[in-house]
């Protein structure tokens, strides 16, 4: 993603999934839309939260949008905060292994009332209004 392992901010995290569909597309050019996702945290104030960005990409338009956010324990934050990537922390606290490519710390979090892919399929959704509405949009590129 050309960015750090564990993406610091919204603009890092951001620039990630941007940095993913540029690569997509140039790696495979013929398609007729590509995706980048990236995951990040951010601290504001006392807590640290959770989210991701995903960009899509086609010949000439672009949509991006941002998941939900939610708030990280303080133990899975204390252990970002000495270097830990998140998957790695929440398999740390809750005796997991590669719980980042299963249900991930958002479904870890809920009991699995929202996994990994839930979190990402509104922001994927919307990140498609451009393509639903390209009028709209596209003098936006």
């Amino acid at each position: 993603s050309g960015i750090s392992d564990q993406p610091l901010s919204d603009e890092e995290t951001y620039q990630g999934a941007l940095n993913r569909v540029r690569r997509a597309a140039m790696l495979i050019s013929k398609a007729d839309y590509w995706v980048g996702i990236e995951g990040g945290i951010e601290e504001n104030e006392d807590e640290m939260s959770s989210f991701a960005w995903v960009v899509i990409l086609s010949k000439d338009l672009i949509g991006k949008s941002r998941t939900g956010t939610f708030a990280l324990p303080k133990p899975i934050a204390d252990l970002i905060r000495q270097g830990k990537e998140l998957g790695e922390a929440d398999d740390i606290v809750f005796n997991r292994s590669n719980s980042k490519r299963d249900n991930g710390a958002v479904g870890i979090l809920t009991g699995n009332v929202i996994d990994r892919i839930q979190l990402y399929e509104h922001a994927v959704i919307l990140a498609l209004l451009p393509f639903k509405n390209p009028d709209l949009f596209s003098s936006g590129t």
